[in-house]
């Protein structure tokens, strides 16, 4: 907002000049990251151009729970903000988002910086909230037309600072596009998450982050649960349930959905499902996902405590995997990063979801866990975790064993002839 005192400086002029400059001190920024009028904001206390200011952020409930910020309405954010900086894209609903109606709820001597996209401000709207005092300065690179008219009025408003729109022309910009670009290819070819797909639902990178590990246990949860039904084509009605100590509105599980119909489909069929065709192909196939939330008491810090997976009417080639309700059932949760499953049909179990799983029913009884070791062992697999389950000792418990390698059909036939043990399957991640 140096237009002014650079043009009075470059006249030889400006020192002991009435330079009518806004400190940042003790202000209030609006930063304006979201095209939703409807959610609410978040103020955050924070050092800002190393001064002491406030910025208010449009973001989810369940980020200000976690950086333990205040939350405020759209309203309220208005009539505060000393400065506000938009930051979205051009979409219907963001088209002419600042107007008559929104700027008269501003604070008198507001501040605009637009960076985003011209169309998102009524440009005449501006004009006249400049001239009422309403807005006392804006910064624009972006106009509704570019480049903006020679006579426009927005242009030559005298507290108006413009610069032409460079967009991501500068060098940097240019190098960090191409990177970009280039990474999320290489990562959706290898099958990872991109955040940036124009055609799925939109998933901020930080969200992203943190849901990466539940992400790939809603997969693996998928994969075990249709393994363990006889006939995994005939699975047409699944129940997924996730336990968590937020609320259902700050917990978005569309992606968990994707990722659980990827595991589901993906190793009984040749399609490929991604965040794009999830729903889509779930909806060809006649797979019907119901999902459902138990909000839990406690700290919020964790998106998640479990997540169960339920596949009705169907039959197992693992009978322990039936419920006392008549599913197939699995449950699993993240521990330190790292998925694990918890819980088959009724049998409580603690295995890494890491290369591959067999899962032994057996009489509870000494020297179980040795005898199907030595078995593996013999045979040169690799044994990464194990873990027994049991209702009662000395009654029937299951058994998950994690392993490095795919054992032969004679390994796992050996397994199968030990006396105590009464059904097993392996089950490939």
């Amino acid at each position: 907002m140096w237009r002014k005192p650079m043009l009075l400086l470059r006249l030889g002029s400006g020192y002991g000049t009435n330079m009518w400059v806004c400190p940042l001190w003790g202000k209030h920024l609006l930063c304006w990251v979201s095209e939703r009028w409807d959610q609410k904001l978040l103020v955050v206390p924070r050092v800002l151009v190393c001064m002491s200011s406030h910025m208010i952020l449009m973001l989810q409930q369940d980020r200000a729970r976690a950086i333990g910020v205040e939350l405020v309405s759209f309203e309220e954010a208005l009539a505060t903000a000393d400065f506000i900086s938009l930051h979205m894209p051009l979409t219907p609903a963001t088209s002419k988002m600042l107007n008559d109606d929104t700027f008269a709820k501003m604070k008198k001597g507001v501040r605009i910086i637009n960076v985003a996209r011209g169309g998102v401000i009524d440009e005449e709207a501006l004009v006249r909230a400049l001239d009422s005092g309403i807005v006392a300065q804006a910064a624009l690179d972006v106009f509704t037309v570019e480049p903006p008219s020679k006579d426009s009025k927005l242009v030559h408003h005298e507290n108006v600072t413009v610069t032409p729109h460079l967009g991501a022309s500068t060098k940097e910009a240019q190098e960090g596009v191409a990177i970009e670009i280039a990474e999320a290819v290489v990562g959706a070819l290898k099958g990872e998450l991109a955040a940036t797909a124009v055609n799925a639902p939109m998933v901020p990178a930080e969200v992203l982050t943190e849901l990466k590990p539940y992400v790939v246990l809603a997969e693996k949860l998928g994969r075990l649960a249709v393994q363990l039904a006889t006939g995994g084509s005939g699975v047409k009605s699944v129940k997924v349930t996730y336990a968590s100590s937020r609320a259902p509105d700050d917990l978005d599980t569309r992606l968990l959905r994707a990722m659980i119909t990827k595991g589901l489909i993906e190793p009984i069929s040749s399609v490929f499902v991604n965040l794009v065709n999830a729903d889509y192909t779930a909806k060809q196939r006649g797979l019907r996902i119901a999902e459902e939330r138990i909000l839990l008491d406690g700290s919020p810090e964790n998106p998640l405590e479990f997540i169960q997976v339920q596949i009705a009417n169907v039959e197992s080639k693992f009978a322990s995997a039936i419920s006392d309700s008549g599913e197939i059932k699995v449950e699993g949760r993240v521990k330190d990063g790292v998925p694990h499953l918890t819980k088959v049909g009724s049998f409580e179990v603690d295995v890494s979801l890491e290369g591959s799983i067999i899962l032994c029913r057996q009489v509870d009884q000494p020297g179980m866990i040795g005898k199907v070791g030595s078995v593996l062992g013999e045979e040169n697999v690799n044994v990464s975790f194990m873990s027994v389950g049991r209702i009662a000792p000395r009654k029937q418990a299951v058994m998950a064993i994690g392993v490095d390698e795919q054992p032969s059909r004679e390994t796992l036939k050996k397994i199968g002839d030990i006396p105590a043990i009464e059904e097993f399957v392996f089950l490939k991640l």
